[in-house]
């Protein structure tokens, strides 16, 4: 089996250092997607789509926010941020933005401008490590790497894959978890969750908050990713009980 192009590896030892992180963190928390070792982390929100004639231009929460009459800030949520739970899959705010930020998928725009600058903060940008959640149609006996929300395959290839498209056409689907093989930083994106995190060295993740293109801010390792964690915006209309 391949994602890619790249065959799925048969040994999954790579990524054990994660899932014994993720096994000892707090469930829910940043320091259960990126290890909290790391010295700092950032959450990089995925854009929400404008369609205009054929192309799709990025709206970032913080105009969806203001537009709303809600405050932008690290802990903000699409449910918060938008006044309802509906917004993420089922309808829109047109003509401010008509497709929800992607859920479980990082755009690959988005990470195409991660790999812009992860790349000089690794050692080893040609050998990287790419897990991808375990679903779908596909089947297969390969080994997977065993974390506590999901069973991820494996693949190695160059930091550049991170912007590959791990599904097949026309489904897109990026790599869930991805990680140099020097360990000098790593970034997570939950099959539950529409931002990412990544966590490495300081100064690559001030580069990373100061990068064009990049909506983020930073974040800890203690603070929640659930829907209710924005505690400055009121809860979203029909929020869960």
């Amino acid at each position: 089996m391949q994602f890619a192009g790249r065959s799925v590896a048969l040994d999954t030892s790579a990524g054990i250092w994660l899932a014994e992180s993720a096994q000892s963190a707090k469930p829910d928390t940043v320091a259960s997607l990126v290890p909290s070792t790391f010295e700092a982390v950032a959450r990089v929100f995925h854009p929400a789509v404008r369609y205009v004639g054929d192309d799709d231009v990025e709206v970032p929460w913080s105009s969806v926010a203001a537009a709303n009459g809600a405050t932008a800030h690290p802990l903000m949520q699409w449910g918060s941020v938008t006044g309802s739970m509906e917004y993420f899959e089922n309808d829109d705010q047109s003509p401010l933005w008509h497709g929800a930020p992607a859920r479980g998928h990082l755009p690959a725009p988005v990470a195409e401008r991660l790999v812009r600058v992860l790349t000089r903060w690794t050692t080893t940008p040609d050998v990287c490590w790419f897990a991808v959640a375990e679903g779908g149609a596909v089947i297969t006996d390969h080994p997977t790497l065993s974390l506590p929300r999901c069973e991820y395959w494996l693949i190695n290839g160059p930091i550049e894959l991170a912007a590959a498209n791990m599904a097949a056409e026309p489904f897109e689907q990026s790599a869930n978890l991805w990680w140099p093989a020097d360990r000098a930083w790593c970034v997570a994106t939950d099959v539950d969750l529409v931002t990412s995190y990544v966590g490495g060295s300081a100064g690559c993740i001030a580069e990373l908050l100061a990068a064009d293109g990049i909506e983020a801010a930073r974040a800890e390792s203690g603070q929640r990713t659930t829907w209710d964690a924005d505690q400055v915006n009121p809860p979203p209309v029909d929020a869960p009980d």
